[in-house]
């Protein structure tokens, strides 16, 4: 694997994270109990 394809895994990687994110963020108003303990940023 070279670095350029690397790149655009880590990219797409953060896009889906933070598309996670802010659903989880959107459920977790009503559901707090729900929402995973990993908030390590």
């Amino acid at each position: 694997m070279n670095q350029e394809n690397t790149h655009e895994f880590v990219e797409k990687i953060h896009e889906k994270q933070a598309k996670d994110q802010k659903n989880r963020q959107q459920q977790g108003t009503n559901k707090p109990s729900k929402q995973l303990p990993n908030k390590q940023h």
